[in-house]
């Protein structure tokens, strides 16, 4: 149902402070988050051997995990160390340990096709994060739809000129007819798209003071475990906008859609922004006017899967901004193929 053997997003690093137990279903595995006394990230399966309390209920005691039922304590390899009033510990008392990776602010957790199955590469790396240039925000939204709809949604932003017509949109037929290429190679699908002197949104005019025509470009790239969209606009004719040394705006974002079960899902996001030479970063603004843009996004995606539930069967006709979300669902299909 999921391709495995892989890496996925399972938690921004800001969502773990020391002593933090974060429970979260992926890939329909219920985990734990938690900090060891180093401070380092682990995740073990969300379940105490003894009677099955989820381990998210208890407590985090010097990094370990304290059952909040009858205080079995596991430390960060899986292994229950402690058993209050019992001195011996049985050897199969202990829980699935996942292989977890903190790089460039997230938590990424291998999700491997046999039990036990261990790491065969390293996570992607995302190096907008500790970009000096950029400062940037996150956040986590829960979708009650499966998670390739929220990637259909971020592969077509045709969308943004009807739905975010208040911050990131514009006008809707220039969204519509923008010059698009897309290309696939491998696990990735890429789709640019330009918008030669037209219109700043809202969002470009409050981040850089844009006032007449600006050239704007976007550059989505697509891996089955997540997403990256580079957004650049500078005034119209001042400056090659493909050139990634531009001199204008920069809004870099990272997109991971992780599935909870086959009907839900976890979007973990961030939002990045470059700073007008002279000015203050105004990333607080930028990333509230992108929270308002994927909550409506949150809205419809939600009622869109509510409906095509409703409608189950209904044919459902594809136009030419469904090239992009096609070509990725293709590939999702290939690669369970290929693991089943």
């Amino acid at each position: 149902m999921f391709p495995l053997d892989r890496w996925y997003v399972g938690a921004l690093a800001t969502e773990l402070d020391t002593g933090t137990l974060l429970g979260r279903t992926l890939l329909n595995q219920k985990v734990v988050l938690f900090r060891d006394a180093e401070g380092r990230a682990a995740a073990l399966e969300d379940r105490c051997v003894h009677r099955s309390l989820p381990l998210s209920m208890g407590q985090v005691e010097e990094g370990r995990v304290r059952c909040g039922y009858h205080g079995f304590l596991f430390d960060a390899q899986g292994h229950c160390v402690e058993i209050p009033g019992q001195a011996q510990i049985p050897a199969k008392a202990r829980v699935a340990a996942y292989p977890l990776r903190e790089q460039d602010g997230l938590l990424w957790l291998w999700f491997a096709r046999e039990p036990g199955g261990q790491p065969t590469c390293e996570p992607p790396r995302y190096p907008v994060h500790d970009d000096p240039r950029y400062r940037y925000r996150g956040c986590v939204f829960h979708y009650d739809a499966p998670w390739q709809l929220v990637y259909d949604n971020l592969l077509d932003l045709t969308h943004a000129g009807y739905v975010h017509t208040k911050t990131i949109g514009g006008n809707p037929k220039m969204h519509s007819s923008a010059p698009t290429e897309v290309r696939e190679d491998g696990e990735t699908v890429s789709v640019t798209r330009t918008f030669m002197a037209s219109p700043p949104p809202q969002t470009f005019r409050d981040a850089w003071g844009f006032e007449g025509p600006i050239d704007r470009r976007q550059q989505i790239v697509f891996q089955p475990s997540h997403l990256t969209i580079m957004v650049g606009a500078v005034d119209a004719g001042s400056d090659d906008v493909a050139s990634p040394d531009h001199g204008g705006l920069h809004l870099p974002s990272f997109h991971a859609v992780t599935p909870e079960t086959e009907h839900s899902s976890h979007y973990l996001w961030t939002v990045a922004c470059n700073s007008k030479p002279g000015q203050p970063s105004l990333i607080d603004e930028v990333y509230r006017q992108f929270h308002a843009t994927f909550l409506e996004d949150c809205d419809i995606i939600d009622s869109q899967y509510r409906n095509q539930r409703h409608f189950a069967g209904a044919v459902q006709v594809d136009a030419h901004m469904d090239a992009a979300p096609n070509r990725a669902r293709r590939m999702i299909a290939r690669l369970v193929a290929e693991q089943a």
